[in-house]
């Protein structure tokens, strides 16, 4: 911990990199060290650096994606977002927008090379070391050893310090599908036909449909995503996911970042049938415009009746943030017979058991636009489908409110006329 001087930015990486050891020894120097700034995205376990520091003496916590963990950080004014996309975020650190002075990261051990594997996080990972001035390994066994087309592992040469970590790796098991998970799930699922590429989030709605897709017959399905969860293992434990059909990268699953199970990780170590490769790559609309049937299914927040889509706040409180999910929008829309969802349950219930519609009228308290109404895709609730590309002011409000809870329809419709979206003849 030496090598961290007053003034220096500290790098993390994101998800399973987390430097558990190396972040509990930097902690400690809280008082002797000032205005060090930290990064990290999408933090699966307690963040010594802030847990000690609150007050922000020494530490400064900044995060590319939020957790639910990062979530509570921002919440309390412990911690501060940064916007990216996943697709640029590499260009931040190579161009020097994001300067890094040592960077920490967890790593698999070394092979009899002298080679680290990054494991479950390829994402942004070579571009970030490669700014750092000091490296610093953490060696942690349970790390799998995940092959890469780049960006997937350092060599001892390059290195300033390794410690061994000891500590237990990050895990991020899925959720459970509610009923409305179910439903919106199997909204979605007639859209999806042999063959196709699946980009899915995380979460229950897809933990839903990869149950359906596992159980179905759909076959020879291929893999292309940013993040890979335990909704992927079902599929290819059910040997749908072959990646056979995929028009680039045919017969490997891709994938950039990874958080799960231990039963996942002990899938992807040393599996030959899956590539890790760098967000730059993944997330590029370029990449995935030569993905031929692919399909992309993400989560949002909100909408209003113009197509707009809110996905990383509610108002002006922060919940995760851009990700890839612009990416893989722009690119499903590109690829041939290419396709994307955009899902949500239609309402949500306040602390006071208040039900609220997620489908708004307009954005009118801060609501950060993830997805613009010239790029929506498809929406889906748990009352259907709606398909707003090519369609006009009125055609959107109409589909729209289709799929909206009933009990909000009407006022919806009236602030549609209100707005002079709606036709004056529509009964």
């Amino acid at each position: 911990m030496r090598l961290v001087k007053d003034g220096d930015w500290v790098d993390y990486s994101q998800t399973c990199s987390f430097p558990e050891a190396l972040d509990a020894a930097l902690a400690a120097r809280k008082g002797q060290l000032r205005e060090i700034k930290v990064r990290n995205a999408i933090a699966m376990k307690p963040i010594q650096v802030v847990e000690r520091d609150p007050e922000h003496e020494t530490f400064i916590y900044n995060a590319w994606h939020c957790s639910g963990l990062d979530r509570k950080y921002v919440d309390k004014g412990w911690a501060y977002y940064s916007p990216m996309l996943f697709r640029d975020c590499g260009s931040y650190y190579s161009r020097g927008y994001a300067p890094v002075n040592v960077a920490m990261i967890s790593v698999a051990p070394m092979d009899k090379h002298g080679y680290f594997s990054y494991g479950l996080t390829n994402c942004c990972m070579q571009e970030m070391l490669d700014a750092a001035e000091h490296i610093i390994l953490e060696v942690n066994e349970h790390m799998p050893v995940i092959y890469g087309s780049e960006g997937d592992h350092i060599h001892i040469s390059e290195v300033d310090c390794v410690v061994e970590g000891h500590k237990d790796i990050c895990l991020a098991p899925g959720g459970s599908a509610s009923e409305i998970d179910k439903q919106i799930a199997a909204n979605i699922f007639p859209y999806l036909y042999d063959g196709i590429t699946l980009q899915i989030g995380i979460g229950g709605m897809p933990n839903a449909l990869g149950g359906l897709i596992a159980e179905s017959d759909l076959k020879d399905l291929g893999m292309h995503t940013e993040l890979m969860s335990d909704g992927y293992l079902k599929l290819y434990q059910a040997g749908k996911i072959t990646n056979k059909k995929k028009t680039l990268n045919r017969g490997k699953g891709v994938f950039s970042i990874c958080s799960g199970s231990r039963e996942l990780y002990e899938f992807l170590d040393q599996n030959m049938d899956i590539l890790s490769a760098p967000m730059r790559y993944v997330n590029n609309p370029e990449t995935i415009r030569q993905l031929d049937h692919f399909v992309s299914i993400n989560g949002c927040i909100a909408m209003d009746l113009y197509g707009q889509v809110c996905s990383e706040t509610s108002g002006t409180r922060h919940i995760s943030g851009t990700g890839g999910q612009l990416d893989f929008v722009t690119g499903a829309y590109m690829a041939e017979h290419g396709q994307a969802f955009l899902a949500m349950p239609s309402t949500f219930t306040d602390k006071e058991g208040v039900k609220h519609s997620r489908i708004l009228p307009k954005f009118t308290d801060g609501d950060v636009i993830t997805t613009p109404r010239t790029q929506a895709p498809t929406m889906v609730t748990e009352y259907g489908t709606a398909r707003l590309s090519g369609l006009s002011t009125w055609e959107r409000a109409e589909k729209i409110i289709a799929i909206a809870h009933p009990d909000f329809r009407e006022e919806l419709i009236a602030a549609a006329q209100q707005q002079k979206i709606w036709r004056r003849s529509n009964k």
